[in-house]
């Protein structure tokens, strides 16, 4: 049946006009008379620049993965609009100095006033500040001074990538402060900022070199020793504030005593001008207590055999360091790892070291290991989590519980063992696409008990809807084990948490866990507070360098306990330093420095 035509009457008379202008722009045209696209490409950003809402308006909040709290996004605006991009970020410890910077940096480059960042990190921040960058603002230009991209092109990579992540350390190489100074940023990012409390240090005197258009430092104890440390950092910051060193001592410092200040009004008047602080005790903060279990294991016959005989080649080679460079060594490092997890997961590594010309020494050795990994049977590590796990479920409770591994092998393992088991859980891991990633931890907060992830779960997710977690494997790296608890124990827990941790027992995880749990008190520090604590250690070095270098020259089980029980009591005075350093920051600041 033919449909009848439909007639259409315009309730709205379009009004045609040029605009001002037009006449010459379409005459223009018309001649073939084009702009220059620089200049076009200028004037559009201009526009659009305009059309932008002032600061008091973030355009960041609308393009991050996470909420932040009203504080974080106070210190920010504060930051943009009356530090005018130079900014000291004191929070204490936990409370988000590195949201903070990133809602900066999110602002500046969705502005358009921003291109080439430089951010520096102690040793191990570097790795996490990128991963947070990338799941927490949707940034994942940047790239960090040890990927493989970056050291492959040596000290021309600083120009050739606009946006890097480096330790300090590795910046103030002679080899690679000479290009770094060349370069002009426009925005600069110094984590744990405490490292430049010396004007005579190379730290300090780097970044004061650097041409920074905007430059943020981050820090919970912008002074730990003597005020002079905070006058270093604030002339970094804007020169002139606070005069010269001379008329600093003499207007603010007790003569006689370094730490004590005078005409605290003023100073503190200054310091409003650059500097942001938060307190605990001024945003009510209060979680609930976390405790931790160590479940300590022996391995089964193969798996001890592995274990030593990898640990026997290893040595080997770190000794033979004509063949054996320092590339190789983080992927020995990688294997060793991987012992404490499971034989599945050193089986790969094992093939692709053998697979490597350089170590062609080496070749027969290695594949036969990898040989011995793929027969060994049974995992003593997955038994004892099979027990906790029917232990948790026969306790009644709906607790959901989060997994921890390092490696995709042993989580592959662990799901065919689960599966077996008939214990329902959710896979998590980097491969997954957002989407995917989302429908995992709503499968988790909603149907499944357990979750068994990577390392990539729940970055800028919240899991506080999980009150237990299992670290299977445990990373030599504190700030690692850190992370992975501030998943779920933060703020929104309102309920006790649990942590276990599995261990072989006299292995090299076990005894950094010994030392982590009995001498530093880990379990019960606030999150970040580890980060500070190693700072003061004056080891520059990454922790899980300095375990490998222990082990490695090690020549006997008890020459590595000696040297381990060493370096607890190295962390043990370095938590009395950080406390100290605490305190007086909390005595000398008060809770005067709020962003409101």
């Amino acid at each position: 049946m033919p449909t009848s035509p439909i007639s259409i009457s315009p309730t709205i008379q379009p009004e045609v006009r040029l605009l001002p202008g037009a006449e010459q722009i379409l005459a223009a045209a018309a001649a073939g008379s084009w702009a220059d696209l620089n200049l076009y490409q200028l004037k559009l950003m201009a526009h659009r620049l305009q059309l932008v809402a002032g600061f008091d308006d973030l355009l960041a909040l609308d393009a991050i993965n996470f909420t932040p709290f009203d504080y974080q996004i106070r210190a920010a605006r504060v930051v943009l609009r009356q530090f005018r991009g130079r900014g000291l970020l004191a929070d204490e410890v936990g409370l988000g100095k590195t949201i903070e910077a990133g809602l900066v940096l999110k602002e500046y480059l969705l502005r358009q006033m921003v291109d080439r960042v430089l951010i520096l990190t102690p040793p191990g921040l570097v790795e996490q500040w990128q991963e947070e960058l990338a799941s927490k603002y949707n940034l994942t230009s940047f790239v960090t001074s040890s990927d493989p991209e970056f050291r492959a092109r040596g000290s021309a990579a600083w120009e050739t990538f606009p946006r890097v992540i480096a330790s300090l350390a590795t910046a103030r190489r002679a080899e690679h402060r000479t290009a770094i100074t060349a370069l002009q940023y426009d925005l600069v990012i110094v984590d744990e900022a405490h490292h430049l409390k010396n004007r005579t240090s190379a730290s300090w005197q780097l970044v004061n070199e650097l041409q920074k258009k905007y430059i943020l430092l981050l820090t919970a104890t912008p002074v730990q020793n003597k005020l002079t440390e905070l006058y270093n950092l604030i002339t970094v910051l804007k020169p002139g504030q606070l005069k010269s060193p001379k008329e600093f001592s003499s207007q603010f410092v007790v003569r006689g005593d370094p730490r004590l200040p005078k005409n605290r009004g003023l100073l503190r008047e200054l310091l409003g001008d650059v500097m942001v602080r938060h307190t605990r005790g001024q945003i009510s903060l209060q979680l609930p207590p976390r405790r931790a279990h160590t479940i300590r294991l022996a391995l089964n016959p193969d798996e001890q055999s592995l274990a030593d005989a990898i640990g026997d080649t290893v040595r080997r080679m770190m000794e033979d360091t004509e063949k054996v460079s320092a590339g190789h060594r983080f992927g020995l490092r990688i294997l060793l790892r991987e012992v404490g997890s499971s034989a599945a997961a050193t089986e790969s590594t094992l093939r692709s070291l053998a697979a490597n010309k350089e170590l062609a020494l080496y070749r027969a050795e290695l594949l036969a290991l990898a040989a011995q990994a793929a027969s060994v049977q049974g995992s003593a590590k997955a038994d004892a989590l099979r027990t906790l796990l029917e232990a948790q479920a026969k306790g009644g409770t709906s607790d959901k519980v989060l997994i921890f591994t390092q490696f995709r092998a042993t989580q592959e393992m662990l799901a065919a063992a689960m599966t077996g088991w008939g214990i329902p859980f959710a896979n998590y891991h980097g491969g997954l696409t957002s989407g995917q990633k989302d429908a995992v931890i709503r499968d988790f907060q909603n149907d499944l008990p357990v979750l068994l992830s990577t390392e990539a779960a729940g970055e800028g997710r919240n899991l506080q809807f999980c009150r237990a977690m299992v670290n299977y494997d445990l990373p030599w790296n504190p700030m690692r084990i850190e992370q992975r608890i501030g998943r779920i124990h933060r703020i929104g827990q309102d309920r006790p948490v649990d942590i276990f941790n599995l261990a072989a027992a006299g292995s090299i995880e076990d005894l950094v866990l010994d030392i982590l749990d009995r001498k530093l008190n880990m379990f019960e520090l606030v999150i970040g507070e580890v980060d500070m604590i190693l700072g003061q250690m004056g080891d520059e070095r990454d922790f899980e360098e300095i375990i490998l270098d222990i082990w490695s020259q090690a020549a006997t089980p008890q020459a590595l306990q000696e040297e381990m029980e060493k370096l607890g009591d190295a962390l043990v005075k370095a938590r009395s330093a950080y406390q100290e350093a605490t305190e007086y920051d909390e005595a000398l600041f008060g809770e005067d420095f709020s962003a409101e």
